[in-house]
């Protein structure tokens, strides 16, 4: 074999049915290409009857001459836990699971018995779902897996006198198909061959000629190829034999829709639309699964709603959207509780990373600045959206759902957000706007805290395709409005590339709309691939302009409005450009590599900053402070450290430790070992910028420096805040315990 070939080294299989035929030639073939191989096979004939473990020695014993890797099994694969534990047990891992065993019990469907129905279904579906289910776990750990399903053609196209084997065979393309959805996640691959070739269950039923052309050594390429990590096959059929090998797919009709405008639908509406229902002139593949076909209906319908002028609802439409009802009326109040968790994964699914320390702050539970991004706001807020339209609100009834559009956002924080808590929401729809190809729908939510005080104002403003023409007013004094964009070339610009999961990971902080993932439902939403979420677009401009205008303070950030006007795909790169107008920061984000504007209208209101002068003078005064308990301590330090030149020479690190009382900052004390060692009170001088930052209450390192509260116990109940190099501090714990012992 060339450097180029296939090779399966370090690879478990198991095949079941590898006494003879396919499952044989599938065993020979892995073990010389460098897999260890379970040879299952029970010994019985083609129709399930009788024992013997000499069908599966021999394989082993071929594989073994040839200097391979294998053991026997001779359990039923009805026992599946049994024959994966024989991997285990042998080889300590599973990686590759070959479905093959069968047996054949033919009879035309009159003449069926119940044994010849549940002895097929029990060896081919279910035996291969037990064996599966037994790998599945063990699978997912190793986060690798590859399994290979065998229906037949009987299965794909149906056969004379063989329903119970043809059932069973079209049940495992089923079972393949969820478990390749299920498994993708954890790089487990399955997938299903038809194949045709001489086997003990073939032997007396093809004539002998064509026997001998279908040799079970034409089919295992396929089956080795399928199950090798460089494939990407998954959830897919294949019909092989003889050397030839086909994918075989799903065909779909362009199909009609068959009810009438006026509602009715009869068995009369069909059979006048059968020639196009069944007419394939231009059929698809679906490829999204059950959500493929459901997504596709729902285009359907919606293309007739529109061309019905509202289309035909399931419910009264009480006159469709009326303002005079609609407007000031109250959705049903919800809670909103969120762990420090959820903003941790929010700051991710807009872009926040690691790469950038200052953004630690948003990802670290234990950073002493950790905060909430404040376009997190807008989290709690959705939650009421589609309340407008399944809450049968008077005067928004019968929309349809699949027209909705999110056209603008405002947010506007009274407080920084917290890092977990509940919040109450309230909604209201403010205002119901007509703009003739559609409804302008408003909604305010109010946000309020556990205390009762409002923490965040939002107002999402959604429009609804084709709901317009009702005769309401065009404009509101209710909106937040936008603002253009100047025509002068931006104050400042900044740039980020999306990840190809960004939709993925951004959908977990609450939307979970198929769009943004599924392919099939994009497609039928007119997009090429899944979009990103317009409020994901949304967080990384917001984070663009605190950045580059608040430094990150979120205690800046007062409001933000946004229109959104194109989507973003993910992988793309999103491109803020700023313009700055006092306290007011005008933006409008485009899609770099193209070009096109994604959100306008926008801008960022921040609270006004406090002058530099009076900002140094108040760091002054806590740097000098007043006297804390920790004083003694540092002066204890100051006299020791020189007692210990071996130590504080290979450190040369700067360590700043701001000391608080009641959480307010009351000292600062460095120990520099960078140039000789000194300790003083104040920050690192020269502009020195520290190497280690730590942040605890002066109760808290009296009792640190005493011995009475262990380094460890406080990192992790947050009663020591530590900002950069955890190494160096480390190491610089041994000087303390030294120091500490003479205390």
């Amino acid at each position: 074999m060339s450097s180029s070939d296939l090779r399966f080294n370090g690879r478990v299989v198991l095949v079941t049915g590898a006494g003879g035929g396919l499952g044989r030639e599938y065993a020979l073939a892995f073990a010389a290409r460098g897999a260890s191989v379970v040879v299952n096979d029970l010994g019985g004939d083609r129709k399930g009857d009788g024992k013997s473990s000499s069908a599966a020695d021999k394989v082993v014993e071929e594989i073994r001459a040839k200097g391979g890797k294998a053991v026997a099994n001779y359990n039923s694969v009805e026992d599946g836990d049994k024959v994966v534990q024989t991997a285990l047990d042998n080889f300590g891992r599973i990686d590759i699971v070959i479905n093959n065993a069968g047996i054949l019990r033919d009879r035309s469907f009159a003449r069926i018995s119940d044994l010849d129905w549940d002895l097929i279904h029990r060896v081919h579906l279910r035996g291969s779902f037990m064996v599966t289910r037994a790998a599945w776990p063990h699978m997912k750990k190793n986060s690798y897996g590859r399994i290979i399903m065998t229906s037949s053609a009987a299965g794909l196209y149906g056969n004379f006198g063989q329903a119970n084997y043809s059932a069973a065979k079209l049940g495992m393309v089923g079972l393949s198909n969820t478990l390749a959805k299920e498994g993708v996640k954890y790089d487990i691959h399955c997938n299903t061959i038809a194949p045709i070739a001489a086997s003990r269950l073939t032997e007396d039923v093809m004539p002998p000629d064509i026997f001998k052309m279908l040799n079970p050594e034409y089919i295992a390429p396929v089956v080795l190829y399928l199950c090798h990590e460089s494939c990407e096959s998954n959830g897919d059929v294949f019909e092989c034999g003889a050397g030839w090998v086909a994918q075989v797919k799903l065909h779909q009709s362009e199909g009609a829709m068959c009810m009438q405008r006026t509602g009715e639908f009869t068995p009369e509406n069909v059979r006048d639309n059968w020639e196009k229902i069944t007419d394939f002139t231009n059929a698809t593949h679906p490829s999204g699964g059950a959500g493929g076909s459901t997504a596709k209906m729902i285009g359907v319908l919606t293309e007739f709603n529109e061309s019905n002028k509202g289309g035909i609802t399931t419910r009264p439409t009480a006159g469709g959207i009326d303002p005079t009802q609609a407007v000031g009326y109250k959705l049903q109040p919800k809670q909103f509780s969120y762990t420090r968790n959820d903003v941790i994964l929010y700051a991710l699914g807009v872009g926040a990373a690691t790469s950038q320390p200052d953004y630690l702050k948003f990802l670290f539970e234990m950073n002493e600045d950790f905060c909430s991004l404040p376009s997190f706001g807008v989290i709690p807020a959705q939650s009421g959206l589609m309340g407008m339209f399944t809450e049968n609100v008077p005067g928004l009834q019968g929309i349809d759902v699949t027209r909705i559009l999110h056209g603008e956002q405002y947010l506007e924080l009274f407080k920084p957000l917290p890092t977990s808590g509940t919040l109450h929401n309230e909604f209201t729809i403010a205002d119901v706007l007509d703009k003739g190809s559609g409804a302008l729908i408003l909604m305010d939510v109010h946000s309020y805290d556990e205390n009762k005080e409002l923490v965040a104002y939002n107002q999402f403003s959604t429009f609804v395709v084709g709901s317009g023409g009702f005769g309401g007013k065009r404009a509101s004094d209710k909106i937040k409005a936008t603002v253009k964009a100047p025509k002068r070339a931006p104050n400042a610009s900044m740039k980020e590339t999306t990840s190809a999961d960004q939709a993925a990971l951004y959908r977990l902080s609450g939307d979970y709309n198929p769009l943004h993932i599924d392919p099939s439902f994009a497609a039928m939403g007119g997009f090429s691939k899944p979009i990103l979420h317009g409020l994901c677009s949304f967080g990384f401009a917001v984070r663009h302009v605190l950045k580059t205008y608040a430094n990150n303070d979120v205690t800046k950030f007062k409001a933000v409005k946004v229109r959104f006007v194109k989507p973003v795909y993910p992988g793309q790169t999103i491109q803020t450009d700023m313009w700055q107008e006092g306290n007011r920061i005008l933006f409008q984000s485009k899609v770099a590599e193209t070009g096109d504007v994604v959100i306008s209208g926008a801008y960022v209101d921040l609270h006004a900053v406090s002058k530099a002068g009076a900002g140094e003078a108040a760091e002054e005064q806590q740097s000098s402070g007043p006297e804390v308990q920790s004083d003694m301590i540092f002066a204890e330090i100051e006299k020791r450290i020189a007692e210990f030149p071996d130590m504080t020479k290979k450190l040369k690190g700067v360590f700043l430790y701001n000391i608080n009382v009641k959480k307010k900052l009351a000292a600062q004390w460095t120990i520099d070992l960078k140039k000789g060692a000194s300790v003083y009170r104040g920050e690192p001088k020269g502009g020195v910028k520290p190497d280690v930052t730590l942040t605890v209450e002066d109760e808290d390192f009296i009792a640190l420096a005493m011995g009475q509260l262990r380094p460890e116990t406080a990192f992790f109940q947050g009663k020591v805040k530590i900002k950069g190099n955890l190494m160096l501090l480390q190491r610089a714990q041994q000087i303390m315990t030294s120091i500490q012992s003479k205390l």
